[in-house]
């Protein structure tokens, strides 16, 4: 971002970022079957979810190589014994989905999820505070993230921040962004899936905006189709998280057979 726009407020600073090239970063996601496969939080983050549901969903990633199995907490447990020795790891949502939950319990939360093997987790942000607009809020904020992300650190895991971009306005996706990187992030994540809106390609593209290649950036919420996929990555998003894994997957691969046979 080479300038701050005139409706920012002048006590917003924002990070200049070393660039981050999504269009090669997309062309090799879309190499192989195997390359996109990599880069999808299977998810299953319904409140309906079964055990058989969430065994399945491991397995599921196991065979297609996905970069996690994304659970509630409630099947952790349940998601590391089904993966142990798959070299798939389980990620797990926290403060899920309104990120209202106190900070003692989110981080609570994360140590108890941390105990349990997870590798991934993926924390709301607390969007009322961030919309009350205080620096205190915005203190607040940050050292909420940055309590989780020390646990997370200090177990090798990582931290993606949901910033529930849907809420948001424009300077308030801004901040959002600048505190989860500041707290020490290791993703901005748009959706947690369960509000008003999902990922959309101008989202990912002011996430990656600000975080460069500070951090990775995670679309998530209503991606069902490879034109979805494509649009994001194309934007600058390095990870997705979908419930429409496999069927994305399978019209890619059948996509690089016609072509092939095309050629």
């Amino acid at each position: 971002m080479s300038s701050t726009p005139a409706s920012i407020s002048p006590s917003l600073k924002i990070v200049e970022p070393t660039p981050f090239d999504a269009a090669a970063f997309a062309a090799h996601a879309f190499s192989s079957p195997a390359t996109l496969a990599a880069l999808f939080d299977h998810t299953l983050l319904k409140p309906d979810a079964t055990r058989a549901q969430v065994i399945r969903l491991c397995h599921e990633a196991a065979e297609h190589r996905f970069a996690c199995a994304m659970v509630n907490p409630t099947w952790l447990a349940c998601a590391v014994e089904a993966l142990a020795g798959t070299g798939i790891p389980a990620g797990v949502v926290i403060g899920f989905p309104l990120g209202a939950s106190l900070a003692a319990s989110k981080r609570d939360e994360a140590a108890r999820v941390l105990k349990l093997g997870a590798h991934d987790v993926d924390m709301v942000l607390n969007i009322g505070l961030l919309k009350s607009g205080t620096k205190e809020d915005y203190e607040a904020i940050k050292q909420e993230i940055r309590a989780v992300v020390e646990l997370a650190h200090g177990a090798g895991a990582i931290v993606k921040v949901i910033l529930e971009t849907c809420l948001l306005t424009f300077e308030e996706k801004l901040r959002a962004s600048e505190l989860a990187l500041a707290a020490g992030a290791d993703f901005l994540k748009t959706s947690t899936g369960f509000s008003s809106g999902g990922a959309t390609a101008d989202d990912i593209a002011l996430l990656r905006g600000v975080a460069g290649r500070r951090a990775g950036v995670k679309a998530s919420g209503g991606i069902r189709s490879l034109a979805d996929v494509r649009a994001m990555l194309e934007a600058g998003a390095t990870r997705i998280g979908a419930s429409a894994s496999l069927k994305i997957l399978a019209e890619f691969s059948n996509q690089s057979t016609t072509s092939a046979s095309e050629a």
